[in-house]
């Protein structure tokens, strides 16, 4: 398959793939392995692209370009980033690497969100930026948050246009507007269905682009994504919508182009202990059928790399970098035949030498087919937590407008 690039907004998408931002998961280390890996995939395909100042405009300045994806931040929020939240201000440290740096915002009340993302466009932090209505969690949307605020139609207005306004400001010394994405639901529920209104206040707000993960705020992460709805926003907005939900392999990316005619596709859980999943899709959009499939010593070599990063990420703490690599072991071990005993092992190491002298007894083995498919936990249905009388109307109530800037109070996760 050869795609054409996408264009979202100022920037160029030449591989229309974003690294979905997932709490904990998506941060600077991990990203750039999955950004080599897609850039890997580009090499394998024959695809050439030029260096860092050409890929962000170049001497016309005509916007950024991302050759083999987008590799979002993990969600941050916008009050945390206008207090300069010490943890926030280093989870938006970018991939040195990366030629376009890419930053989820989780926000509810304009005027902040508005102040974050002239921080961001203004101290040149970023260059493209999403918003997040997306995210599911209790602890975000029993605060009219995430998933739960594009049913406030005035809010999602408010919201949008002030994100807007903020980088067409603060990018006049950019030499292009720093483009404004968002990540929708297909709604609170099958009853309060929100994605066809979000799209088109978006689209009338000046965003430029859509990722529309394809399940309510009440299904989570269980069941099947309903492509259809993807299908469905394709048809209603002249955005780009990328497709999201249940994307786990190549033939997943084929399967939801054709049946939604979707621009791209957004991976979240698909990718976790997996970043060469970039390199196959990658390869597979500039018309390569080269797959990665390592065998568990190449994998080893890969968990070790995303420990050196995560301890030059961490400023040199060896211990937290390896307590954050932990979660990732289970899945970068998916399939091998492992044994019980040393899984717990590795899933206790501490130190980068224990690390490696317990992967260095592993015995080296070929890709197993059992690692390929569906991963991730999905969990089951839950009663969206929503504020008091929040599906009553459209619009925000006094009470409602009053308690909305307390959403973006201890909240992280994506």
């Amino acid at each position: 398959m050869e795609s054409s690039p996408v264009q979202l907004g100022a920037l160029t998408l030449d591989t229309p793939v974003m690294l979905a931002p997932m709490a904990g998961v998506t941060n600077p280390p991990f990203r750039q392995l999955c950004r080599e890996a897609g850039e890997a995939g580009l090499k394998a395909a024959g695809y050439a692209w030029g260096d860092r100042a050409d890929l962000l405009g170049g001497s016309d300045r005509t916007g950024p370009h991302a050759p083999a994806g987008l590799w979002v931040c993990e969600m941050v929020t916008t009050r945390a980033l206008v207090e300069r939240n010490a943890e926030t201000m280093n989870m938006i440290k970018p991939d040195p690497g990366d030629p376009v740096r890419s930053i989820q915002l989780y926000g509810v009340e304009p005027k902040t969100t508005a102040e974050a993302v002239r921080i961001l466009v203004g101290e040149n932090r970023a260059d493209h930026i999403d918003l997040n209505f997306g995210c599911p969690a209790p602890k975000v949307t029993r605060k009219g948050g995430g998933s739960a605020l594009p049913w406030k139609l005035d809010l999602f207005e408010e919201l949008t246009r002030a994100a807007v306004r903020a980088s067409e400001e603060a990018s006049k010394d950019r030499g292009f507007t720093v483009p404004i994405t968002a990540k929708v639901r297909i709604g609170v529920d099958d009853q309060h269905t929100t994605f066809v209104d979000a799209a088109r206040i978006a689209e009338d707000a000046g965003i430029v682009g859509l990722t529309l993960h394809a399940r309510t705020t009440a299904q989570h992460y269980s069941g099947h994504a309903h492509w259809e709805r993807i299908g469905e926003l394709v048809q209603a907005t002249d955005l780009p919508v990328l497709g999201n939900g249940d994307v786990f392999e190549v033939s997943d990316v084929q399967r939801i182009m054709e049946q939604t005619g979707c621009a791209g596709v957004a991976v979240g859980r698909g990718c976790q202990g997996r970043p060469w999943l970039f390199h196959d899709m990658a390869a597979f959009y500039h018309g390569s059928n080269e797959r990665a499939r390592p065998w568990l010593s190449e994998v080893a070599d890969v968990i070790v790399r995303h420990a050196e990063l995560s301890i030059e990420h961490f400023n040199g703490d060896e211990h937290r970098a390896l307590r954050e690599l932990r979660k990732h072991m289970a899945w970068y071990l998916r399939g091998f035949a492992v044994g019980g005993e040393a899984r717990n092992a590795l899933a206790l190491v501490s130190t980068l030498a224990e690390l490696k002298e317990r992967l260095g007894g592993l015995e080296d083995q070929p890709y197993p087919d059992a690692a390929e498919g569906a991963r991730g936990r999905a969990g089951n249905p839950k009663q969206p937590h929503l504020p008091e009388g929040w599906l009553d109307s459209r619009e925000l109530n006094e009470a409602q407008r009053a308690k909305i800037a307390l959403a973006e109070v201890n909240v992280s996760g994506g």
